[in-house]
């Protein structure tokens, strides 16, 4: 579905490269042989996956904030960049409760601020904005949502991901039209895989809850998600990045999910954690009151990714955990963790589990 030899010498532009799926995606492009440039805000204090992941002194890290054109503008001119794939954010709803300015000037003015880097950088050939899978007014429906419904998120990291698809849709009206750069956004769903460290996503949440020695705490349990693991969305944004460069015509917006069978309840993932875990790992229902609103149904439609690209998942969300756990444990014994995401990496694109 995506043919890595084809990044090859490219100069691919990356921003939030510090971040899950941002180190995910280095790693991939780095040992494609593509000259990478991140741009982003330093990783968090460890761990962090951009450490663990061996990425140092192979690409050109800048550390810098989407909010700042002039130093974005700067690390697009000193880069020159072919591709550009945009997947710096605020990206946790209830954190966007608690800071929902900062949200959206991250979310809104830093897509503006890259697409405005777009169109003053000669050069560019393919654009990628990665927003997810709650741009949609949320009906609580049973079936998943189609890129034609309406954008509407509710919370302000959702409703500030559904402009950020709006200015997109402007920018390519007034300025791109023509197809050079094609430009296509990505709405993802929920990502699990091994180095997401980040705070209130469940996946974390169960894994300390192991290093504590304690029950795992889930807050809602019976709320639906498109879980994934993190290299079906990314190997996904390469194809697109690859196949809209040949074929401008393809750009446009589509939905990133896992097939509708593995659409699952958090808490039938944190069972299948438990499964894949063993040592005993259990789970209680922690519901909290007054909690912030999110969503108890979502699940995406990605017939369209599927029809234009002919792209399908490739492992199953139980397959998926079982990776997590995977790397997960060799992290926690000291082992060789970029040589793990180097494995799980080929076995994806092989086609095995």
């Amino acid at each position: 579905m995506v043919d890595l030899s084809f990044f090859c010498g490219k100069r691919v532009f990356l921003t939030g490269h510090t971040g899950f799926k941002g180190s995910w995606m280095s790693r991939v492009l780095i040992e494609a042989g593509a000259d990478v440039t991140g741009y982003s805000l330093p990783p968090p204090s460890g761990p962090n996956l951009f450490s663990l992941a061996g990425l140092e002194g192979r690409m050109t890290g800048i550390m810098g904030d989407v909010r700042d054109f002039r130093r974005l503008k700067s690390a697009f001119d000193a880069a020159r960049p072919h591709i550009v794939i945009h997947l710096a954010a605020q990206p946790l709803v209830r954190e966007s409760y608690k800071a929902p300015r900062l949200t959206y000037e991250t979310n809104v003015m830093g897509t503006v601020n890259v697409l405005e880097c777009v169109r003053l950088c000669p050069g560019v050939r393919s654009v990628l904005n990665v927003t997810t899978d709650k741009v949609y007014r949320n009906n609580e429906w049973c079936w998943g949502y189609r890129e034609n419904e309406p954008l509407d998120g509710f919370d302000p990291y959702s409703n500030s991901k559904s402009c950020s698809e709006l200015v997109t849709h402007s920018y390519v009206s007034s300025f791109f039209s023509g197809g050079i750069p094609a430009v296509s956004t990505a709405r993802a769903g929920n990502v699990i895989g091994g180095g997401d460290f980040a705070a209130d996503r469940i996946i974390p949440d169960c894994v300390r809850a192991q290093m504590e020695r304690r029950v795992i705490g889930v807050r809602h349990p019976f709320s639906t998600r498109p879980y994934q693991h993190v290299l079906e969305p990314v190997m996904a944004y390469l194809m697109m990045a690859q196949r809209q460069w040949e074929r401008p015509e393809l750009a446009g917006w589509y939905n990133v999910g896992p097939d509708e069978g593995d659409c699952v309840t958090t808490g039938t993932l944190v069972d299948l954690f438990c499964r894949a875990w063993g040592e005993g790992a259990g789970w209680e229902n922690q519901a909290e009151r007054d909690a912030p609103h999110e969503a108890d149904f979502l699940r995406l439609d990605c017939s369209k990714l599927k029809s234009v690209f002919g792209w399908k998942p490739r492992w199953t969300i139980a397959e998926a955990v079982e990776k997590t756990c995977e790397w997960t444990k060799e992290w926690l014994k000291g082992g060789d963790v970029p040589a793990l995401m180097d494995k799980q990496i080929r076995e994806y694109l092989e086609g095995r589990s």
